[in-house]
């Protein structure tokens, strides 16, 4: 298995070293020609939306990228990573993100909570977090929430987290991510 990640601006090595631990192979997108290269799945990590944006569009990363995930690459998207899944921005995930939902830096926190098919008691760092204000169709499943906010859900071959399990030793959501890649099983992993 070969994970690309997007390595513009953000938490990226985290995600690589996450799936080091694993034994999962990872390498970095930084430019259209790193996209050419063969991958199994793609990782959007935390950082500046407004910025990922901008430079996955100024790279010509941006209509590749899209074009994939709907295509079923297998992505998994965490904080600004969500947001760029979104209904504003790829497009691709039928949610409506509230950017900066828990305020600013200041407003970071850490809690502990159950992520439906992955575990309970799990870590959840948030900075500068977004939550899903609204899923948007039936085919997206909310796997999370933090006082009555969705901070997890999973639609087709798409995981998306307001948090950063890169940034907890926990690696049961990385586990989780790899295995419906490794299997396919993005719905079968649901039970549906």
């Amino acid at each position: 298995m070969k994970i690309a990640v997007l390595a513009l601006q953000g938490a990226f090595i985290e995600h690589e070293h996450k799936l080091q631990q694993l034994g999962v192979e990872s390498f970095e997108i930084r430019q259209y020609r790193d996209w050419q290269q063969e991958k199994d799945a793609l990782i959007l990590p935390g950082g500046e939306s407004t910025v990922q944006m901008r430079l996955l569009k100024e790279l010509g990363l941006y209509e590749p990228i899209r074009q994939a995930i709907l295509n079923g690459l297998p992505v998994f998207g965490t904080c600004a990573g969500m947001i760029l899944l979104s209904e504003d921005h790829l497009g691709t995930m039928d949610i409506r993100v509230r950017r900066n939902a828990y305020g600013r830096q200041l407003g970071s926190f850490h809690t502990r909570g159950k992520v439906v098919w992955v575990g309970d008691d799990m870590p959840m760092t948030f900075i500068r977090a977004p939550y899903i204000e609204e899923v948007l169709s039936h085919d997206c499943h909310v796997l999370s929430e933090v006082d009555g906010h969705v901070v997890a859900a999973l639609q087709g071959n798409q995981l998306a987290t307001s948090f950063h399990p890169e940034l907890d030793d926990d690696t049961r959501l990385h586990e989780y991510f790899c295995s419906l890649i490794g299997n396919n099983q993005f719905e079968a992993g649901l039970g549906i």
